[in-house]
């Protein structure tokens, strides 16, 4: 009987596609999300090279023949939208910098680095020469950009019913009411005034019910200005409820974001399927904390849900879980929230942890689909490590490290032994100086 627990690395080693550097290494990975239309591609932190360089040829390959039509990301709607307009050949922006330069909000460097330059000028040039219902859309998912949303939703109303503007206008005034302009949620609580809740609902529920007469009928454009604006005014309503009770230890506010990201997602697919006469194809970008089945960690005893989970529940085997992972090497963040972008090296990783055991393989990078044994070996209770935006290598087990069943967590894995931090755009000089190779000492 196999001792899987003594036996992992030779089982490993046994099942792992090795992986050298071109594009054709992914194509067995490809194969396997080809007829999906949810393709969930992680992340085990939010900097580095290899696994951004990874998601975006994994992603062409799906486009150029697989019939891929989007790419939803772990970034604010508004800010991806401009994106989209420049992908599809509209709005004023002459290239990829310039479409991306929306993303102003700390962590910078998650979308605003030069793996992601390449991809919108490929995504660009690729929709130029192909029919316009072929074209690939780039969206985002997350709710953070509660007054940039409400600027582009007036903007919207200003063009189409400038008497409905001024109306939201009214509406939306309650958020500025309150005071404190970008921290509502602290204002809320000092202020103790009524919340803007109803307000915010009835400027999304105008635009749903005008909007008919918004749209002009059999124009593509039209149709996504109206659904880019209820998207916006959507996720006004989730951020103004995230902020307003993030102070409530009673409120799962984990839960709030994901599944705001998810019930986008889904609007995402129905309304493109809807255009297409056909399921749409979506490719996701998000850490392994999002795209991770979250029954499969710590987040199910407390309480707390993700993405991954719940496209699992909505969408069955419709959908493919694929994480990353890393040894070791350097990574782009910060040390302190609002920090500036350093380039850090990733501690090697600990023993008997998911990376550990990826590493004993020597084995260089590798994809590993979770079947067969390899799955009854991962259904074991293991930790891994991720990194977000902070890298805090001081308390490293306990701010990086958690419990999971890897098997159940993902459909496979991509794991790259020595990884690169991403290049930002915007580089600082803690990231161009990188972080000297003195830790645990500091001198």
């Amino acid at each position: 009987m196999l001792d899987t627990k003594k036996d992992i690395v030779s089982l490993v080693q046994k099942s792992a596609h090795k992986l050298e550097k071109s594009a054709e290494d992914y194509s067995s990975l490809v194969n396997l999300c080809a007829n999906k239309p949810f393709i969930l591609l992680g992340e085990a932190t939010h900097g580095t090279q290899e696994f951004y360089q990874a998601r975006c040829e994994i992603t062409k390959q799906l486009i150029l023949h697989h019939g891929l039509n989007l790419i939803a990301i772990e970034g604010d709607w508004p800010s991806a939208y401009r994106v989209n307009r420049y992908v599809h050949m509209q709005g004023t922006d002459t290239n990829a910098n310039e479409a991306l330069s929306d993303f102003k909000r700390f962590p910078l460097w998650m979308w605003r680095n030069t793996v992601v330059l390449e991809f919108v000028e490929w995504l660009r040039k690729y929709n130029e020469n192909v029919p316009s219902a072929k074209q690939v859309g780039f969206y985002g998912l997350d709710m953070y950009s509660l007054y940039e949303s409400v600027a582009a939703v007036l903007e919207y109303l200003d063009q189409v019913d400038p008497e409905a503007g001024l109306k939201a206008r009214e509406y939306y005034s309650c958020l500025d009411h309150i005071g404190n302009r970008g921290h509502y949620g602290y204002a809320f609580e000092s202020t103790h005034q009524s919340s803007c809740k109803n307000d915010v609902i009835r400027v999304l529920v105008n635009l749903r019910e005008r909007s008919l007469v918004y749209v002009n009928e059999r124009d593509a454009m039209s149709e996504d200005e109206q659904f880019q604006a209820e998207q916006n005014a959507r996720l006004i309503q989730s951020a103004e409820g995230y902020y307003r009770q993030m102070l409530d230890s009673r409120v799962n506010t984990w839960n709030l974001r994901d599944s705001h990201m998810f019930e986008t997602l889904d609007n995402l697919y129905h309304y493109v399927s809807n255009r297409l006469k056909s399921p749409a194809k979506i490719a996701v970008w998000e850490h392994n904390s999002h795209i991770g089945d979250a029954r499969a960690t710590y987040m199910r005893s407390i309480g707390q849900h993700n993405v991954g989970q719940l496209v699992r529940q909505d969408y069955g085997d419709d959908c493919k879980l694929i994480g990353f992972t890393t040894w070791s090497g350097t990574v782009t963040a910060a040390s302190n929230w609002d920090g500036p972008a350093e380039r850090k090296t990733v501690r090697k990783s600990l023993p008997n942890s998911i990376e550990d055991i990826f590493h004993r393989t020597h084995l260089d990078r590798f994809l590993l689909p979770m079947r067969g044994n390899i799955a009854r070996a991962f259904q074991e209770l293991y930790i891994e490590r991720a990194i977000g935006v902070l890298y805090l290598p001081q308390s490293e087990r306990t701010s990086h490290y958690f419990p999971c069943r890897l098997a159940i967590q993902f459909d496979a894995i991509l794991h790259f032994d020595e990884t690169t931090a991403i290049e930002p755009l915007d580089s600082t000089s803690e990231w161009i100086a990188g972080e000297a190779d003195t830790f645990p000492f500091g001198v």
